[in-house]
């Protein structure tokens, strides 16, 4: 029986989204709940985009070996056990080493996932219906991240206010994230299609050739024209936004004897988790029409400046320390809108990179220097700002756009790419 798209392509990307807000947002939170230093939250939480670097380096693997429903399902519970488990280590000694060791093992299981993910949705759908879904598998991912960093960071801090402990409450959210993973892996165990296409990679291509291909999309990749103007822009280009990060829900969380807002991890959960997302997911969603409907180089300047002027938020955040969550929501909204309308540009530039013969694997490619320009800049971001302070360290990500700016400059966009309209 054949069955819907409804009934996978939305809870396949929810699924997909979950890992990812745990690995890099919720062990930030929990790391800083439990009390470690900004310096170590930062550098080793960073270590974690490491799977999603060197993930086009894998990723044959998952074509070669075995179909890729199967490693969509065997993935899913691989990462409900990885959940659970985090929740077995916070209570011992060693806390903070087992729990990285396990967020580990779930960001190479997640970047897995989103590999075999992907390409199941490729030869599970029509060319047509692949068009249809985008919005709802982008609309699920999104919905995951609101749900995991407003939800579950708010549940936590409900647990620890009902519990008096934060361990305990920690445990209770990662044991009852585990359970509901394996429950999904259950239910795409029954609901994912079996397409014909989706056969092991020796049955379609021989492993000489694999690997011969594999080396192609490389050298084809870099010997584009400008390479070093395309790289220098992805490794730059969310520069600041790569130390705000890491340093943002500390900031949210620490005292005001330490420079920060004092507020609660329930509150963060609202204001940050919830209101930011949601405006960001709405940034993201007017980024889009605007490329759209004007190009991509018309629309450049105007989102890049909405990318990185409403950083000065957390600045004036951090001299002012405004009372009330109505207020410190409304201002963390505002920086969220301009992430979210300044990131449709990086996409659409990426996407204008992977133009070629190996489309697909080229945008991997891209997504993996993305990622290694947010890790490397999110590395030292704590110990900078456990030097300097809060005021200091937010006019420093502010001066730190002058990097993505003169890499943008360097940019060629051709005129019209993006528009709705525009030739093919």
């Amino acid at each position: 029986m054949s069955k819907s798209p409804w009934a996978w392509v939305p809870s396949l990307y929810f699924a997909q989204g979950i890992p990812y807000v745990v690995v890099m947002t919720l062990s930030v939170i929990l790391y800083k709940n439990l009390g470690f230093s900004n310096t170590d939250i930062a550098l080793y939480t960073s270590w974690l985009y490491l799977p999603w670097v060197i993930k086009p380096l894998w990723s044959p693997l998952v074509e070669l070996f075995g179909r890729k429903r199967q490693w969509v399902v065997l993935l899913q519970f691989v990462l409900g056990a990885a959940l659970a488990s985090v929740a077995l280590t916070l209570p011992g000694p060693q806390a903070f080493k087992m729990s990285l060791a396990v967020f580990w093992l779930m960001a190479f299981a997640s970047a897995s996932h989103d590999i075999a993910a992907d390409g199941f949705y490729l030869l599970a759908l029509p060319q047509k219906t692949q068009a249809a879904f985008v919005g709802v598998r982008s609309t699920a991912y999104r919905l995951a991240n609101i749900g995991g960093q407003g939800g579950l960071v708010w549940l936590a801090g409900h647990l620890a206010e009902r519990t008096g402990s934060i361990v305990t409450a920690w445990s209770w959210v990662f044991g009852v994230l585990g359970g509901g993973f394996a429950l999904l892996a259950l239910w795409h165990l029954w609901a994912l299609p079996r397409p014909l296409a989706d056969a092991p990679g020796p049955g379609r291509h021989g492993a000489g050739s694999l690997v011969q291909d594999f080396v192609g999309v490389f050298a084809r990749f870099f010997a584009k024209p400008r390479i070093a103007v395309i790289l220098g822009f992805l490794l730059l280009y969310r520069f600041p936004e790569a130390q705000l990060l890491k340093l943002a829900t500390p900031f949210l969380l620490d005292p005001p004897s330490e420079g920060g807002l004092g507020l609660t991890t329930q509150q963060v959960g609202i204001a940050y988790g919830t209101v930011g997302l949601t405006a960001l997911t709405l940034g993201g969603l007017l980024g889009g029409w605007v490329i759209s409907r004007v190009g991509l180089k018309r629309a450049l300047w105007p989102l890049v400046a909405a990318m990185h002027v409403p950083n000065v938020v957390f600045l004036v955040l951090a001299l002012v320390h405004p009372p009330g969550l109505v207020v410190v929501s409304s201002l963390l909204a505002l920086e969220q809108f301009g992430y979210g309308l300044g990131f449709t540009a990086y996409l659409m530039a990426m996407i204008l990179f992977a133009e070629g013969q190996d489309k697909t694997a080229h945008y991997a490619i891209c997504t993996g220097f993305m990622a290694l320009g947010m890790m490397l800049p999110g590395m030292w971001s704590g110990a900078l700002q456990d030097a300097i302070g809060y005021v200091p360290f937010f006019a420093w990500v502010l001066l730190a756009t002058i990097p993505s700016l003169a890499m943008t400059a360097l940019l060629r966009i051709p005129e019209g790419f993006g528009r709705e309209d525009a030739a093919s």
